[in-house]
């Protein structure tokens, strides 16, 4: 299994690259590069500019079919990878979490794509995708059908429910996504232990 960080949205609301926003004395790409190596012989990121990725040391895939999206960007990542099934995870998610991650990566044999499910619904930036899943995904993408969800039904799924979850995060912090300033500064009082 590849593990691979998309980091090709636009980050409209947050108004800056969320990749490259400080954390931890470092940015918070590599924070989230430095969980995934330890987990997985080939690590990537999913950006369609490489130049502020260039000194991470890791392939960097612009997207295959631009202005698709989300679902776009777990296409290419899936598409370039190096292994049957690949690991996906937002760069706006500060609070990976190892066990999480290797948790999903050991149900995922057999299934086309792993994702968990909280309260607030299915996590898909933080999920498993297996190269049978392509052609259904390319499917949609050329139908300009770019909700995420839209591939579960086709596909085998493993839904990872909030139970089996919680012994591993019990506050599934891992899940926690940031989109603006305010959100930001939320998560990073939280993280000081600030709030």
């Amino acid at each position: 299994m590849t593990g691979v960080v998309l980091a090709g949205g636009r980050s409209t609301r947050m108004g800056r690259n969320k990749a490259l926003l400080p954390w931890a004395g470092t940015r918070l790409i590599e924070r989230l590069l430095i969980t995934l190596r330890p987990l997985f012989r080939d690590v990537a990121i999913v950006a369609n500019e490489a130049a502020p990725y260039a000194d991470l040391g890791v392939p960097i895939w612009p997207d295959r079919l631009p202005g698709k999206g989300a679902l776009g960007g777990i296409y290419t990542a899936v598409f370039h990878s190096t292994s049957p099934q690949t690991f996906c995870l937002a760069c706006d998610m500060p609070f990976p979490n190892p066990a999480v991650i290797a948790y999903l990566r050991e149900v995922a044999p057999g299934y086309d794509v792993v994702v968990p499910r909280t309260a607030d619904g299915y996590q898909p930036l933080h999920a498993v995708y297996s190269r049978t899943c392509l052609p259904a995904m390319e499917t949609l993408l050329h139908a300009d059908r770019l909700k995420i969800d839209g591939l579960f039904p086709l596909v085998r799924l493993r839904t990872v429910e909030e139970p089996e979850l919680r012994p591993l995060d019990p506050a599934l912090r891992c899940f926690v996504n940031v989109n603006t300033p305010e959100e930001w500064d939320a998560v990073a009082r939280r993280a000081e232990g600030t709030e």
